[in-house]
């Protein structure tokens, strides 16, 4: 990735220049989709930590002599929807009980040749599969993740360096506002207020534009206190004259952590690059 510079305001921002290096990094919806995880090990447990917060079905194929102590209390728990034990061993236990294709295929397991099966079966069948620390046998990749409420935020090094994803998520984490997960819940019951009002497909653009005002014009802090009532306010009054609230708060507090972010992002890719270089020189 290179970079170009440009002044918004007060804060200089890096203008990413495309280069094709990287994954799509995307919030792959599975909410009630029915994922299949072969394997029940400590890498496994990681893997369900992820589905849960996605809301997915999770099935897990493992021998119950090898699960690890979470996703044995999972199972007994109801977290893990279903739960075949045994070692997986033909193709057909990829396949669900009524015959149809699962959404996702994970595998987190040790022998190396029945996870390329099951990577070169899934990708016959064009089902998206993870295979656990091989690249190459992935379709998509598990980053480091910071989650607040709503927010989420992935760091992601495309399976070079997932230790140095984790240094980068904390330097991340550590500028982000206690406030931000509850800013953003309650913003999304005032886009919901305000949709409940005016649902007109054709003042989609408006609603948009006054929705982005209202976020620009307050620090996290102050909406993460809104209530029920001054939203009301807000959606009543303000909206149909497209005027924004005046704010008691220092609208400079988005931008302050802004820059921090920018800053720390690039200090982490620029540290993450020398250690790759030093690595692969002395390899």
């Amino acid at each position: 990735m290179s970079w170009k510079w440009r002044n918004l305001g007060r804060l200089m921002t890096p203008t990413p220049v495309a280069t094709p290096s990287g994954g799509l990094c995307v919030a792959w919806q599975v909410r009630g989709k029915p994922v299949l995880l072969v394997g029940g090990g400590e890498v496994a447990a990681s893997r369900i930590v992820h589905l849960k917060h996605a809301d997915a079905h999770i099935t897990v194929l493992a021998p119950q002599d090898a699960l690890h102590p979470d996703v044995a209390a999972w199972i007994q728990q109801g977290v893990v929807q279903h739960y075949i034990p045994g070692l997986y061993t033909q193709t057909d236990q990829l396949v669900r009980e009524d015959g149809s294709d699962y959404a996702m295929v994970l595998t987190a397991i040790d022998d190396a040749e029945k996870s390329r099966e099951i990577c070169k079966w899934c990708r016959s069948r064009r089902i998206p599969v993870n295979v656990a620390d091989v690249p190459p046998e992935c379709d998509f990749y598990f980053g480091s993740m910071i989650r607040r409420g709503p927010l989420q935020v992935m760091v992601s090094t495309g399976g070079q360096g997932p230790r140095l994803a984790r240094k980068l998520r904390q330097c991340i984490e550590a500028t982000i506002p206690e406030s931000a997960g509850h800013a953003l819940s309650r913003v999304g019951v005032l886009r919901a207020k305000l949709r409940q009002v005016s649902p007109e497909p054709a003042l989609s653009a408006a609603r948009m534009d006054w929705m982005s005002r209202i976020c620009d014009a307050f620090p996290l802090e102050e909406l993460a206190r809104l209530d029920d009532a001054t939203m009301d306010r807000w959606v009543q009054h303000h909206w149909p004259r497209r005027s924004v609230p005046a704010s008691k708060g220092r609208r400079c507090t988005v931008h302050l952590m802004t820059r921090d972010v920018v800053s720390c992002i690039i200090g982490g890719i620029i540290g993450l690059a020398g250690r790759m270089k030093a690595a692969l020189a002395s390899a």
